[in-house]
């Protein structure tokens, strides 16, 4: 379990290094290729990981590795722009505490987005995929040690992992935007080797519908503090298990770059609805 005095210096060296005021009420934590996003908030205050104490610096060449601070659609929302991962070499606990930052900032959602591969032959590739549950692949949580009572209880409800209002919100503006947004299953997995077949064919009749390296360890601990969230994945490319290709990163990031007009407006109106 991370320790307490670890998120509250982090809080702290944020407050300190900011020039305004911050009072964020939605966190919204950006994957793969899916940065740009930043463009449609009016910009307050940007701060580098690398400037906050006992942050984890993020290592993935395509994410920027900062906190951006602003409003979208006049609510007052703190963005992740790039995230920690596993496979870095991180522990579920530092994976997981720009959330438990975010949420010690005063926000009370929180909306994942990610990079995913798509399990279902039907959906093509730019697709986006409102997560209505997922499935733990990686063996990890971030609640593992001792409970930190101030953040939540010992044994956090996931039945209802992913707000169903939130889901049933998106799904209506997508409708009215003329968006495909489908409803499935995340799997998370370790990484960063990608999927062989037989795992691809083996996370399909487990019943997931996408599969990522992110995501889950945030969303234990979104939940463990009480936080309404939402998920959405944009399927880069297609596992499909008889057919497999090699996909080059660039690749997967070119197609979420290509979905995020997509995804910013559908965030956008989602946003504007919690007002």
């Amino acid at each position: 379990m991370q320790s307490l005095n670890k998120v509250h210096n982090a809080v702290q060296s944020i407050k300190e290094l900011a020039k305004n005021d911050l009072s964020p009420k939605i966190g919204i934590a950006l994957g793969t290729g899916l940065g740009d996003f930043v463009n449609a908030v009016t910009i307050t205050e940007t701060i580098s990981y690398n400037d906050i104490i006992d942050f984890p610096h993020s290592t993935v060449e395509s994410h920027a590795g900062q906190f951006v601070f602003g409003t979208l659609a006049d609510v007052p929302v703190v963005i992740q722009q790039g995230r920690n991962h596993l496979y870095e070499g991180y522990s579920p606990a530092e994976v997981s505490m720009g959330v438990r930052v975010m949420a010690s900032l005063g926000i009370d959602t929180y909306i994942a987005t990610n990079a995913a591969g798509c399990l279902v032959p039907q959906w093509d590739a730019g697709t986006l995929m409102a997560i209505t549950d997922h499935i733990n692949f990686t063996g990890r949580t971030p609640l593992s040690g001792s409970n930190v009572d101030n953040w939540g209880p010992r044994f956090p409800d996931m039945s209802q992992a992913y707000d169903p209002q939130l889901i049933t919100c998106a799904m209506e503006e997508a409708a009215k935007l003329g968006i495909r947004l489908e409803r499935g299953i995340y799997a998370g997995v370790h990484g960063p080797q990608m999927e062989t077949p037989a795992e691809t064919r083996m996370y399909k009749r487990l019943g997931a519908d996408a599969v990522g390296m992110s995501t889950v360890m945030e969303v234990i601990a979104a939940r463990h503090l009480g936080l309404r969230v939402l998920g959405v994945s944009c399927l880069t490319n297609k596992n499909l298990p008889d057919c497999m290709e090699d996909v080059p990163l660039d690749e997967i990031i070119r197609t979420a770059n290509k979905a995020g007009a997509n995804l910013s407006a559908l965030l956008q109106a989602v946003v504007a609805k919690q007002r």
